[in-house]
């Protein structure tokens, strides 16, 4: 490992006239002297700091702050990068083939025309990170979230993609033979993308855009497909036995329409039906515990014995609803609305009730509360 030879005298003028208000402290000057000498920066201060074109091949920077560090087209091949803070880091045109990025924080990164072929980004975070025309070939990048990612052009040809790729923008990628098996693709723009060969088993494309993008019918058909707009130009339509399906396969189902359902003793233990709509669905005996039902409808919903345990039901509607013996221990129940509901007999140790509408409420004593009427 070793650095570049020192800045020319133009790009030296340049570093002093546009870089001196953020170098003074922004980094530490040992940590940077450390990483010159031994390539081995573990828990380094390299915030800000400016490293463009330096070839730090197989550099231990295990949980190093580079928050904001200028890395433009530096190599950093083979490096250990693990746990490291990327926020807002600019690595256009870096080599970072066969990195590991495990844990890594690289939100709002730009990764433009970055090689990151083969590197490992388990669990990495590239919210909003701008990986267009990037090469990330054969990466791994399962439990990964690239909510809003840029990802227009870049090439992922058999990637592993089990991650969330909400609202990411994919036009004119290059996905042939990725594994986007149980991967988040909601609201997900795939314009023109090449799909041939990938594996999209219970990959949710609700709300996504497929138009024009080269795919396999039959491989369609093997995703949740909810109002997606389809490579023809169509709507999909979503129906309730999808919806369940998908409930059923990947524990997410926000904003699915499931009401009327029969979910009688359905184990849901911790899953996402934020602004699901839930009326008169009968949820009877299920188990509901550290779910996600933040702005649910559950009008006229039978709950009757449901373990609510932890779950968060902040501003949902349980106008009616039935959670007579329901388990409500640490539930939170803010600004949720509980108009005319049953709650008879059931637990609600610790529950938090701020701004909770109480109005015609049977409480667990059988005693009726019309104080938030």
């Amino acid at each position: 490992m070793k650095l570049n030879p020192p800045l020319s005298v133009v790009g030296l003028c340049f570093f002093l006239i546009m870089g001196i208000s953020w170098q003074v402290g922004a980094y530490d000057e040992d940590d940077l002297q450390k990483l010159k000498s031994t390539g081995d920066c573990s828990g380094c201060d390299l915030s800000g700091v400016f490293l463009q074109g330096a070839d730090l091949t197989d550099a231990n920077l295990y949980d190093a702050d580079l928050n904001g560090a200028i890395l433009f087209a530096a190599d950093l091949s083979g490096a250990n990068l693990t746990w490291a803070d990327l926020k807002d880091a600019d690595l256009t045109k870096v080599n970072l083939s066969g990195a590991d990025l495990k844990d890594a924080d690289l939100r709002g990164a730009t990764l433009t025309k970055a090689n990151l072929s083969e590197a490992t980004l388990t669990d990495a975070n590239l919210a909003e990170a701008d990986l267009s025309g990037a090469d990330l070939s054969r990466v791994e990048l399962r439990g990964a979230t690239l909510h809003g990612a840029n990802l227009i052009e870049a090439n992922l040809t058999e990637a592993s993609l089990y991650a969330n790729l909400t609202e990411a923008t994919l036009t004119d990628a290059n996905l042939s033979g990725a594994n986007l098996t149980k991967a988040n693709l909601t609201k997900a723009n795939l314009t023109d993308a090449n799909l041939t060969g990938v594996s999209l088993t219970g990959a949710d494309l609700t709300w996504a855009i497929l138009t024009d993008a080269m795919i396999d019918k039959e491989i369609l058909n093997q995703a949740f497909l909810c109002h997606t707009l389809l490579p023809d130009g169509q709507e999909s339509k979503c129906d309730l036995a999808g919806n369940l399906e998908k409930l059923k396969a990947t524990g997410d189902c926000s904003s699915c329409d499931l009401s009327k359902a029969n979910l009688t003793g359905a184990n849901l233990y911790g899953a996402d039906l934020t602004g699901a709509n839930l009326t008169k669905v009968n949820l009877e005996l299920a188990i509901l515990e550290v779910a996600d039902l933040t702005k649910a409808n559950l009008t006229g919903a039978n709950l009757t014995g449901a373990s609510l345990h932890y779950a968060n039901l902040t501003e949902a509607n349980l106008t009616g609803a039935n959670l007579s013996w329901a388990n409500l221990t640490d539930a939170n129940l803010t600004e949720a609305d509980l108009s005319g509901a049953d709650l008879t007999d059931a637990n609600l140790k610790r529950a938090k009730f701020p701004g909770t509408i109480l109005c015609n409420t049977t409480m667990p004593d059988g005693s009726m509360i019309y104080s938030g009427c």
